[in-house]
């Protein structure tokens, strides 16, 4: 079994964070599409506030999951 280095360990998470900012940024389109609707939807509005919240809770736990990796000194 290959062991990962901190500084790999770091890369995932960091892209895995950086994935999650790309699913926040479809929600904030996603809502902008939803009020710009003739009649929107207040369910659909409340859901996908609720999955903004959700992603921005993983963003946090990721970035304090990096922090335990520390870059490396050059």
């Amino acid at each position: 079994m290959t062991t990962l280095s901190n500084s790999e360990k770091r890369a995932v998470v960091e892209s895995r964070i950086k994935s999650l900012h790309h699913v926040k940024f479809n929600l904030d389109i996603d809502v902008i599409i939803e009020n710009a609707k003739t009649q929107t939807n207040a369910e659909s509005i409340a859901s996908l506030n609720a999955a903004q919240t959700s992603v921005n809770a993983q963003i946090a736990a990721l970035t304090t999951e990096a922090a335990k990796y520390p870059e490396a000194q050059e």
